[in-house]
This record gives structure tokens, C-alpha cells and sequence, in this order.
């Protein structure tokens, strides 16, 4: 059990804050991605609606995905975190040091936090990708509306 604290202990860090780093950078490519399409799709160019939302929802279940999960990723490294607190308080014996434990409950805060600032701007951004592909829609029924009228 010792080597599992040690692990965690030397670790936790590196795999909460990468993962959630990760994450970022794929939320951030896949808006990107988006932006460019919306900025170059041609609704006119679809023959059916369906074509049309298929290719404007693309990617957006995986920023939807990253926003919704990247605050349990942060609340993870914290559990993690105070655990570890509780476990070197339990280790001491008796002899508690009330400045390392709050700084050492601080620190396991920050992987929430980091978990918000990651999810925050994602679902943003997926809020405004979905206005994108509401608006595209409603295009294509208007240009369809249209071309039946001629």
C-alpha cells in the first residue's frame, strides 16, 4: 500500500494536469476545426437536411464531452490529493504540521480548478458551435424554400 501513496504521491500532478492539458488541446483543435468549416461550408451545396447536420455536428460531441467531464478529471486530482494528506497525517504519528497540510490541501484544490478553466471555454465554445449549426440550418430551409418557390 505504501508504494501506491509514494506513486500517487510523486505522480498525481503529472497524469490530473496532463490529462487535463490534453484534453484542452483537443477541445481547442476540434474548435478550430469547426471554425474553418463554418466559415467555408456552402449549405446550398446539400440535398438533404441530414447530409447538412451531419457534417455540421461533427466534433461537437467531443467538445460537449471534454466541458462536461473536465471538472471530474480536476475533482479526481483533488480527491486525490486530500487522500494523500490524510494518509501523511496518519503517518506522522501525532506530530501534525497544520502549515503543511494546508499547503498540501491547497495544492490538491488546484487540480479543480485547472478542471474548470478547461471546461469553461468548452462549453462556450460548444454553445457557440451550436448556435452556428442552428443558424446553417436554418439557411438551408430558407434556400430550399426558395428554389421550390422558382
Amino acid at each position: 500500500m505504501n508504494h501506491l501513496f509514494e506513486f500517487l504521491e510523486q505522480y498525481t500532478d503529472y497524469i490530473i494536469l496532463g490529462t487535463l492539458a490534453l484534453m484542452s488541446f483537443i477541445m481547442l483543435w476540434m474548435v478550430i476545426e469547426r471554425i474553418i468549416f463554418f466559415s467555408q461550408v456552402k449549405v446550398e451545396q446539400y440535398d438533404t437536411i441530414h447530409e447538412l447536420e451531419i457534417d455540421l455536428t461533427r466534433n461537437l460531441t467531443t467538445i460537449s464531452t471534454i466541458g462536461s467531464n473536465a471538472p471530474y478529471v480536476g475533482l479526481l486530482g483533488t480527491v486525490i490529493g486530500i487522500l494523500l494528506t490524510f494518509y501523511t497525517m496518519g503517518q506522522s504519528g501525532g506530530d501534525i504540521d497544520a502549515a503543511s497540510i494546508m499547503v498540501n490541501l491547497s495544492l490538491a484544490l488546484k487540480a479543480t480548478a485547472v478542471g474548470i478553466l478547461v471546461a469553461i471555454p468548452s462549453m462556450v465554445f460548444y454553445n457557440g458551435l451550436n448556435r452556428k449549426v442552428d443558424v446553417n440550418k436554418l439557411k438551408w430551409f430558407a434556400f430550399n424554400e426558395k428554389q421550390q418557390q422558382v
